[in-house]
């Protein structure tokens, strides 16, 4: 009988909800490893990291030196690489670093800042190295990433939207907050995935799965911001949560910094 495919699953600067996203799903769980050998998930025992992996599951952004050396080994020990989670595929929340004076930052929050060895930004496992999947979500769908674990190894692309999170209100009969009650929403700019869990309950998308392919972040901007009255200082935080270093997002919030 041939060996079983090896899978780990690491963590860096996150809060570990992704990981637990994974042990959510409970049944299919033990389908997984019944079909993987689960090498190295410290999340859920304490077997020490022994490889190679044929998949090599990623939580959590770069933040320091160390962090930069670690995800390299990975890469080299891994046969494919695949990110999960806001922080991991953007940096998270704290990318918000980014924008900001990160000794100013470091010397308002520690009281011995020469203790900190840390990176003055936090950046996307893309960021360091070659990525094979970027799983959107803060936390993930537990349905796609077993989705995405599936694919592979079968070795096929996954089948994860790509789409607006408007496209999945619809196909769920949840009415537009937006033009219903008109409540700044991110949803026309956000990649689909969470159910539509804030929507379904009259409240706007936080955009905890990131921009969608293509997002029109300027128009969505300048309706929220003035249209809807909310400001730019408001509308700029809007785009400054779970995804703050998101490309698209990063980039509207910066313009409305200028107004």
């Amino acid at each position: 009988m041939a060996d079983k495919p090896r899978l780990a699953v690491w963590k860096f600067s996150s809060c570990d909800g992704c990981q637990l996203s994974l042990l959510d799903c409970e049944d299919e769980l033990l389908a997984v490893a019944g079909a993987v050998e689960i090498a190295y998930f410290l999340e859920a025992s304490r077997t020490p990291p022994q490889g190679p992996y044929d998949i090599s599951l990623v939580e959590g952004s770069i933040t320091t030196p160390a962090d930069s050396v670690r995800i390299a080994e990975i890469r080299r020990q891994s046969k494919a690489v695949i990110s999960i989670g806001a922080c991991a595929t953007s940096g998270g929340f704290q990318a918000l670093r980014n924008i900001g004076d990160y000794d100013e930052i470091v010397r308002n929050v520690y009281a011995h800042p020469e203790y900190i060895d840390a990176l003055k930004t936090s950046t996307p496992i893309s960021s360091r190295i070659h990525v094979d999947f970027e799983l959107r979500g803060c936390p993930v769908n537990k349905h796609q990433l077993l989705e995405v674990v599936a694919a592979s190894l079968a070795g096929r692309r996954p089948n994860v939207p790509n789409y607006s999170q408007c496209v999945e209100c619809k196909r769920s009969g949840i009415v537009c907050v937006m033009v219903a009650h008109g409540t700044p929403c991110l949803g026309p700019v956000t990649q689909a995935g969470c159910g539509s869990l804030c929507t379904s309950c009259d409240r706007g998308c936080y955009g905890c799965f990131g921009p969608k392919e293509e997002a029109n972040t300027k128009s969505l901007g300048k309706r929220i911001s003035e249209d809807f009255g909310v400001g730019h200082r408001a509308t700029a935080d809007m785009f400054r949560t779970f995804n703050a270093g998101a490309e698209p997002f990063r980039r509207e919030a910066l313009r409305h910094d200028e107004h």
